[in-house]
């Protein structure tokens, strides 16, 4: 929205908002906002009046008193690499885009007792660098972590590849700060062991999405850093092989396994014809790779290979692997990693297809995936099923390819848009979640209130209601 086009109570607003944050807080520059108006996928692009980039809590504060007292909408927004456009505002030009990236503050990393304290715009990938400096690391990672902030991993309570040891965001946030609707900040930065005053409301804003409230700032657990890493790559011939596998590496090594990862040949396939310097990890076929990471502090180095070949020697024995690969240095365990994180943009390159974010409990995943991925095949003629994940902790992404040369926008309207209600009604009979750990947002937003629990939700719009009563905390999200 351009100067021209701000209907008087708007330009009022924006004058005080302009005064209140000064130059490098406030821009209507069409320019400058545009990039951020459209969400990662492409999917959603709207308007705003204005793009906010307060530079601290206080002038979050102030802001959002400011939203309240004109009406504002405010729509938060951290790393924008969101997947379900939670962060993307609607089309009426209304709403303030609040950024949080000038607040990239790491206030203190705590080495006595094991935590960070940063604010929300800090970059995933900056933590972890200021955490390794101090040889901690904070235990989550994924593939977005040059982009996606604190904030916005809180408020969809990221999950990630290290979930299977370490838990989603929510159980690696200690405390938070956060300003509510009427601009109140909640502050419960410092961390206690024991605290019985009642709910645990940062509990509340950690997976809302920012329709409670706007993190700005929380207190993180970190674990001492890793002294070594041992990651290996398996064929398997099924994805109930792949299951019994993760069984037996759990029961060898417990709480050293830190990654389970399953992609069937198809999406090696892709990765290969995706990235030049892709090499597969085995030379032969498999119908299911899993990679396997295997962690060792100090007092487990000199024994982490050994443990490692025995594990895979055992599995042989058992016939739960048809081969396996050790990562012989640092170089080739990140070459493997990168396989794996390659399998999305590789299968988006294959051509149109919808992708779903599911999860099922954990022991049904094998089960699930081989039952429903010819049925829909069936239902849906040409189309490929493709699964892959995070086998240990139930989180399959669940790709439906269109048949070839299908015209993106008018298969995903149509055939795609069917598809992923049916996917969606799979899940929920299979007693899982449409949303594993990218949120709800606008994507969601519908098919959670068609199949989600009414109790559920009527608890969800109650606490809405109760903490944004005007609705004005990224509206037509979640809820």
């Amino acid at each position: 929205m351009t100067d021209t086009a701000v209907p008087p109570p708007l330009a009022s607003f924006i004058e005080k908002a302009a005064a209140l944050l000064g130059p490098r807080g406030l821009t209507t520059d069409p320019e400058l906002v545009a990039p951020w108006l459209t969400d990662w996928r492409g999917r959603f692009t709207g308007r705003a009046c204005a793009l906010a980039s307060p530079a601290n809590v206080e002038e979050v504060s102030a802001l959002v008193r400011l939203c309240a007292d004109h009406g504002v909408p405010i729509v938060p927004q951290g790393g924008n690499s969101g997947m379900s456009g939670g962060a993307t505002p609607d089309d009426s030009g209304t709403a303030l885009l609040l950024s949080l990236r000038r607040m990239n503050a790491i206030r203190d990393i705590d080495t006595e007792s094991g935590r960070a304290t940063c604010e929300a715009g800090v970059i995933l990938q900056t933590l972890h660098e200021a955490a390794e400096a101090q040889d901690f690391r904070f235990p989550l990672t994924l593939g977005g972590k040059g982009s996606a902030t604190v904030g916005g991993l809180i408020s969809t309570n990221a999950g990630g590849s290290q979930v299977l040891r370490h838990g989603s965001m929510r159980a690696l946030v200690l405390g938070l700060e956060a300003v509510l609707a009427d601009g109140q900040v909640f502050s419960q930065l410092t961390p206690l062991k024991k605290d019985n005053r009642g709910f645990d409301l940062k509990q509340l804003l950690i997976g809302s999405e920012g329709t409670l409230g706007i993190v700005t700032a929380a207190t993180l657990r970190l674990l001492p850093a890793v002294a070594e890493r041992m990651v290996i790559w398996a064929g398997v011939h099924s994805l109930p092989a792949a299951r019994a596998l993760l069984l037996h590496c759990d029961a060898m090594e417990g709480e050293a396994l830190e990654g389970f990862e399953v992609m069937p040949q198809a999406s090696i396939d892709a990765v290969v014809d995706h990235l030049p310097t892709a090499r597969p990890p085995l030379e032969g076929r498999h119908a299911w790779h899993v990679l396997i990471e295997v962690v060792a502090d100090r007092t487990g180095v000199d024994t982490l290979r050994d443990r490692c070949e025995a594990m895979m020697a055992e599995a042989f024995e058992k016939e739960l692997v048809e081969d396996a690969a050790l990562s012989a240095s640092e170089a080739q365990a990140e070459a493997f990693w990168l396989i794996r994180e390659t399998v999305p943009p590789a299968e988006r390159a294959r051509g149109p297809a919808v992708q779903h974010d599911i999860s099922v409990p954990v022991e049904s995943m094998p089960a699930f995936v081989e039952t429903t991925a010819p049925m829909l095949e069936a239902e849906f003629p040409g189309t490929e099923a493709i699964a892959f994940g995070h086998l240990g902790d139930g989180n399959v992404h669940y790709h439906v390819i269109a048949p070839g040369a299908s015209d993106a926008s008018t298969w995903n309207a149509t055939q795609g848009k069917a598809i992923s209600r049916r996917v969606h009604d799979l899940v929920t009979q299979w007693g899982g979640s449409i949303s594993a750990e990218h949120g709800i947002g606008q994507l969601k937003r519908d098919e959670l209130a068609r199949l989600g629990d009414p109790v559920a939700l009527s608890m969800l719009r109650a606490v809405k209601q109760a903490l944004d009563p005007r609705g004005l905390l990224n509206p037509g999200k979640l809820v």
